[in-house]
């Protein structure tokens, strides 16, 4: 395929989220008086966040009652009497310091040179925004669009009109979606009739919801991807 508009999800396809929120976990506990909270709280965390998450991308919460949602529940699991809400906003603006781009992303990228590239996130836009300027890559991206500036989310069809739209792209086949979440991004692109890429490196099992059009392991499979664009150019 001629593909000439490149559609990448941010956490854990460009970015390592697993250290993201380890580092921004650690801190802000730690300025909270609980310095290891990362053995402590984490997995608790982790399973109130992977429900809320899975909610956010059903439509069934919104993003701002996310950000507070999930500390409120991990507080009243473990009898910690904090305001989840601010503490929620502290957790966010910590998410934010934390630039680990996961390796072969800058070289990948580069080779995309000459593409139109956005990043499309279910994220928050000063989050998303903070640590995109801080990677380096801001000229990369054409466009930035966040769930939270927009009001939808992935999978929703709204979203990817928007870009669509915001974008000028008339021709869906020129475009391909990129990143790691079967359930967002590539449930997505299927929903939109757009192409996707599954960016898998922990080779994780398809569950069958939903089918991309290619599958890479690593940065340096995308380059195929590459070339057989340029090639059919």
């Amino acid at each position: 395929m001629n593909y000439d508009v490149f559609l990448f999800d941010l956490d854990d396809t460009l970015m390592d989220f697993g250290e993201t929120e380890k580092n921004a976990f650690t801190n802000v506990f730690t300025t909270h008086g609980y310095p290891n909270a990362l053995v402590d709280f984490r997995d608790t965390y982790r399973v109130v966040s992977t429900v809320l998450w899975d909610d956010l991308e059903q439509g069934r919460i919104t993003l701002a009652e996310l950000k507070s949602e999930r500390f409120r529940r991990l507080f009243l699991e473990h009898g910690l009497k904090m305001d989840a809400e601010q503490f929620g906003q502290m957790y966010l603006d910590h998410l934010g310091k934390e630039v680990h781009l996961i390796e072969g992303v800058a070289s990948m990228l580069h080779s995309l040179k000459g593409a139109r590239i956005a990043v499309l996130t279910n994220g928050f836009k000063d989050v998303q925004l903070a640590r995109i300027a801080a990677s380096g890559l801001s000229d990369t991206f054409e466009a930035i669009f966040t769930s939270e500036e927009i009001g939808f989310q992935k999978p929703q069809r709204e979203i990817f009109e928007h870009v669509f739209k915001q974008l000028q792209i008339k021709d869906k086949s020129r475009v391909l979606m990129i990143g790691d979440s079967l359930s967002s991004d590539i449930r997505g692109g299927n929903n939109f009739g757009i192409d996707t890429c599954w960016y898998n490196p922990k080779r994780k099992e398809n569950n069958g919801l939903a089918q991309p059009t290619y599958e890479i392991y690593d940065w340096k499979d995308f380059q195929f991807i590459r070339t057989q664009t340029i090639a059919s150019s």
